[in-house]
Parts: C-alpha cells; structure tokens; sequence
C-alpha cells in the first residue's frame, strides 16, 4: 500500500464510518452486551489511581472486586470512596511490593488498571497478561527498551492486549485537528510539534506531608511523586515524559498504522532549574542542594517518519513556566498550534498569512466522541479526558476485542526516553526506532477514533 493509498484509505474510513468493516465483530459485540458487567482490579490506588477508580465508581457497568497498594492510607482512602458510592468493599492486597502477584491469581478479574512508579507498570502489566487479564497501565508504560520489547513480546505471546493510558489523545481539541486531518482540511501533514511542558518543581519536592510544594524533599522523606520521581532527574537525561505530546500526534501521522518513527535525535540544556529551587525554597545548606540533578532543564528531541514527515518533542519540566504541550499540526493547505489556539487554513481562513481563532473550528469539526458524551465527561478529571480513556478501556474488554491504543503504542511512544537518552550520551547523535510491530505497521488499518466508539 502506498503512502497516498493509506491516506486516502484513512481519509475514507474517517468520513463514510468503515471502522464498522475494520472492526466488526467490537460493534457487533458491544451492541449485544449493554448489561455486561466488566470486573476490574487496580494496582497503585495512590492520587492517580483513585482517580481512575472514581470514573469506574460512575460506571454501572464496572464492579471492583480487588483493589492493591502497599500504603494503608491509600487503600483507606480508595475504601471509603467505595463505600461512599454504595459499592462494596473490594478485597485489598497490601502485604510487600509483589501483592499485585497474589490479586492477579483470582478468576474473578477481566482488566487491570496499574497506575504506579514507572519502575514496576512493566512488571505489572507483563504479569497482568499473564494471567490473562487485560492490562491498563499509566504513562510512561515503560523506561528501558528492553521493557518495550517485554510488553510487545508478552501481549503477542498471551495474545491479551494492553493499553497505555494516554489520556491527552482525548483531549477536545486534539481530536478536533484529529478529525480535520482526516477530512483533509490540512492537506498533506508534513510536521508535528509537541512536548511536555510543565513546571512540576512542586511535584518533585514537598514538605513529606502533602503531594504539592511546601518544601524541598524527595525520596524517602518525600511524598507521593516526589517518593520515586524525582529520582530520575537525578540519574536520568532525556525525555523523560514523552507521551502526552506524542500520542496525539502519533495517531495525527497514522504511527504504527501506515507510518511509523524511523530515527531521533536529542540534545539537553544545562541543568540548574532543580538545584535553584532547592536553593530558593530550602536554602542553600540544605542537602538537596548539594545534589547532581542530571536531567536538562530543556531536552529537544527531533524524530524523523517513515512517510516523510518531522516531529519536534519539547521536555521542560524544571522551569518556571506556565503549562503547554505545544502542539502544532502543519500540512501542505496550513497549520493550527494550540499556544493562542489559532489557526491558518490557505483558501479557508478569511485573510491571507493571518492567524484566526479556532474556535469556530472546534465547534464544526468535534469529534464524534466528544459531541456524544460531553456531558458525561464533565465529571471527569484534566477537563474531561480522564473519562474517554477509561471508557475506552472498559469498552475494549467488554467486548473482548482490542483497545485503541494498544502495545505497540506502548512500546514505541515510551521507547522515546531511553533513545533520547541514548542519543543526549552520544552528542545528539541519530539513533535509530526499533519497528515494534515488526513491519505490520505498512499494513495495519487505523483504529483510534474513526467514530463514537472508542
């Protein structure tokens, strides 16, 4: 299939429904099991987590017969959100690091949601699988290569799916370019530009006590994120974050279905955004401050598709700065970026090399998704997208069939930090993108978003 095919094929699919013939036997299933219940287990009900077993709570559909974490609190806390909603207790597993290995053994569980450090979502998932149970797992899914290639190997192997929780593929506006492109109102993509933008100096230290701010400890006398996180930028430099940006742009460039990343290469800023709020906050005797903090303040990544186009990846989570993921899509007929949320169509927008608002443009091209269950989506969390992952998850083991976003996406989307860092280790030189899917990606029909499913 050519590169011209494909994008017809996809432009096609988009516009006349025919995910119904990609996917038969989804629809089919979902229109025959309106009452199936879907039984699922969390691993980590830390703040993360909980907020994932909050949208279940919503779910008639859901029940939650085990739940487990090694922190009493937080399965108290988790305890009475459930019991709160009328629902009844699920049994907890709390005793030592590998409890998550004794709830997988119950029969009574079709899906798992981990959403723990990232240090343990692949050992997670991996036994999730296993035990033939569908797998849920929170961003980054992995840290090493070789854990992509665990995750891929093993959902291949047990032939039970696994999906990255990434819930910005779902946000509003992004799925609006999403729906757009396809319509090919951008013409022919030619870039992408994303990141991960984000001051999370207060989610990297606290005072021990409460999850943002108030002091400059990590680690052991840190609390929540600041527990495990934090510890990476000590020994880590790369992207280190690379998903929320590069999911949507990757479902943007049909990745893994028609297209995929061939090679990147990164390069770091000097680090001092860490070691001066320690200094600042905690002063300048304080202990932390006499920590190597290796991440850069500014890591830049460029990645190069197989069909021709170039992404730009931003990871900038030191500095003071309001939030963005800077996202921009650019094609041959113009471009949209979400700083300023503005938009340039040539042939469409009213005035030659002038920016217009987008607003206009979300309203008359939102995503099927988002026109059918807004209103439900209110009640979730990061201004809605928390519901539609959820929802797809549930909905993709419901029906027995596969998620939407799936391993290979796993695999590939966080296999950009270990590379990245590999590449920052060389002098930003190239590295090639292993093919996750071991070349089924030429063939591949795409499967995220092509209606109000999923």
């Amino acid at each position: 299939m050519t590169a011209t095919t494909r994008r017809q094929f996809i432009r096609t699919a988009a516009l006349t429904g025919t995910a119904a013939s990609i996917f038969p036997t989804i629809l089919t299933s979902q229109a025959g099991q309106a009452d199936t219940k879907v039984r699922l287990g969390f691993i980590g009900v830390g703040l993360r987590g909980r907020s994932h077993v909050e949208q279940a709570l919503y779910r008639d559909d859901v029940v939650i017969p085990a739940i487990c974490d090694v922190d009493p609190d937080s399965i108290a806390r988790t305890n009475a959100m459930i019991q709160k909603a009328g629902r009844p207790l699920p049994e907890a597993y709390t005793k030592g690091s590998e409890a998550f290995l004794q709830m997988l053994k119950r029969d009574d569980l079709d899906g798992v949601v981990i959403a723990t450090p990232w240090e343990w979502h692949v050992p997670m998932a991996v036994a999730t699988m296993k035990a033939g149970k569908y797998a849920a797992v929170e961003v980054s899914a992995t840290v090493t290569l070789q854990e992509s290639w665990d995750l891929v190997n093993t959902s291949e192997k047990t032939k039970m799916p696994c999906m990255i929780l990434e819930n910005v593929c779902y946000r509003r506006d992004v799925l609006a370019v999403l729906n757009m492109i396809r319509q090919g109102l951008f013409g022919e993509m030619t870039y992408a530009h994303c990141g991960y933008q984000h001051d999370l100096r207060e989610v990297k230290f606290n005072d021990g006590k409460k999850a943002y701010g108030g002091g400059v400890e990590f680690g052991e006398k840190g609390f929540s994120e600041a527990r495990w996180r934090t510890q990476h930028s000590v020994d880590r430099n790369g992207d280190l974050y690379p998903t929320h940006g590069l999911g949507p742009v990757a479902h943007w460039l049909n990745i893994n279905r028609g297209n995929r990343f061939v090679r990147l290469t990164s390069m770091a800023t000097k680090s001092r955004g860490l070691h001066k709020y320690v200094v600042d906050k905690g002063g300048a005797d304080h202990p932390n401050a006499k920590v190597n903090f290796k991440l850069g303040d500014v890591v830049t990544t460029m990645i190069e598709c197989a069909n021709g186009e170039n992404i730009v990846i931003m990871h900038d989570t030191n500095s003071p700065r309001p939030y963005s993921l800077g996202f921009r899509a650019q094609g041959t007929q113009g471009i949209w970026m979400d700083d300023n949320d503005m938009i340039y169509l040539e042939g469409t927008s009213p005035k030659a090399h002038t920016w217009e608002p987008f607003a206009a443009y979300q309203e008359k091209y939102d995503h099927p998704l988002w026109k059918r269950h807004a209103q439900t989506a209110d009640k979730a969390g990061h201004g809605g997208i928390d519901f539609f992952v959820l929802r797809a998850f549930i909905e993709a083991v419901k029906a027995k069939g596969p998620v939407p976003i799936d391993v290979y996406d796993a695999a590939v989307w966080s296999a950009i930090s270990p590379l990245s860092e590999q590449s920052i280790a060389g002098n930003s030189k190239a590295v090639d993108i292993p093919d996750f899917t071991r070349g089924k990606w030429k063939t591949n029909p795409p499967i995220f978003g092509l209606n109000d499913n999923f």
